[in-house]
């Protein structure tokens, strides 16, 4: 359940409130918005007597979730979350302006990456993204950097203001990822890993949340419950393609998903066209869709050598050709009331 305080409701009525809650045996969790404060009651459901926080002083009233992914809901939340990303540029996710976030598939050298941020960076990204740990369905496949890898992309940041954006893969990385991330992802594979979700729900930082192969709606907004459960709401939606019968794409990627999460969730939403495709010639004209259908940014797959890269080359598109398609997704951006 939530309960909706007045308008004017002072700070000791919340503090009392969520000791009425504590007292029921339910955690609270506090929701400020712009004109009140929400507290989302969390826990066993069935717990007695929840109605009758509504006589305590400052609750306007108490209204049950109906959604299962109760915190993720719209439901509890009006308004949409805005991330900051971290990083010098200002990067944030949810708010007026799309977040363009790209670089390799993995960090394959100091030289490698420091050139690409610098060059996505130019081409009008605010973060990068690259893999320090690489999850891969063959274990003789290029595994990443580990640690040395993450002090790459922590110098990238300190030479480019640019977030940093990288992937944790199971509950003993999160401490080491988080010292040198602003975002930890959470890849497709892990989406229902619950205990790394609550992990990294357990953490301050933002968390990019990837939707799994075959993953309904309702399953990718469970796995961000989870997160947002232990405390952290920076969570951000990624979808990145499911796993259909069509052979002419790597995955199929539904653009529907994007106003159904803007109707039903707070959350913002970005879109991986690189793994929503697998061919960098698809990527371009995805950008543009996923622009044109209100997502709250992108993560792209960017390369300066694709046809060497030892991850993912052939659906990584070159920072050249990031470059180019800009403006067509700044004109497609103003077109919906955005900008990037």
């Amino acid at each position: 359940m939530i309960v909706v305080m007045q308008e004017d409701a002072t700070d000791s009525q919340i503090k009392h409130v969520s000791h009425l809650i504590r007292e029921l045996g339910l955690r609270e969790h506090i929701i400020k918005g712009t004109e009140r404060t929400v507290i989302a009651a969390l826990g066993d459901d069935r717990a007695k007597n929840k109605e009758n926080i509504e006589h305590a002083p400052g609750v306007e009233k108490v209204m049950p979730v109906l959604a299962k992914y109760k915190m993720a809901s719209r439901e509890v939340k009006k308004e949409r979350t805005v991330i900051p990303l971290g990083g010098t540029l200002g990067a944030v996710v949810g708010g007026k302006k799309n977040c363009i976030i790209a670089g390799p598939c993995s960090v394959e050298s100091r030289d490698q990456l420091l050139q690409c941020a610098q060059e996505v960076k130019e081409a009008g990204a605010t973060a990068l993204r690259g893999g320090a740990f690489k999850p891969r369905t063959s274990p003789y496949d290029f595994q990443g950097l580990g640690e040395a890898g993450l002090k790459i992309l922590a110098e990238a940041r300190e030479k480019t203001g640019l977030a940093i954006v990288t992937e944790v893969m199971a509950v003993d990385q999160v401490s080491l990822v988080n010292q040198y991330a602003d975002v930890l992802q959470v890849g497709a594979r892990n989406m229902q890993n619950y205990n790394l979700l609550m992990a990294v729900g357990d953490q301050k930082k933002p968390v990019l949340l990837k939707r799994g192969l075959s993953a309904t709606l309702e399953e990718f907004l469970l796995a961000a419950e989870y997160i947002i459960s232990r405390g952290n709401s920076n969570v951000i939606l990624c979808e990145r393609g499911i796993r259909t019968f069509e052979t002419y794409c790597r995955n199929t990627l539904p653009l529907a998903i994007v106003p159904e999460i803007h109707r039903i969730s707070h959350l913002p939403i970005i879109i991986d066209p690189s793994q929503g495709t697998g061919h960098a010639h698809l990527v371009p004209d995805m950008c543009k869709a996923a622009i044109a259908a209100g997502a709250d940014g992108l993560i792209i797959e960017t390369h300066d050598d694709p046809e060497h890269a030892l991850t993912d080359g052939a659906q990584s598109i070159t920072p050249k050709t990031l470059q180019e398609i800009m403006p067509t997704m700044k004109r497609i951006a103003v077109a919906v009331d955005r900008e990037i």
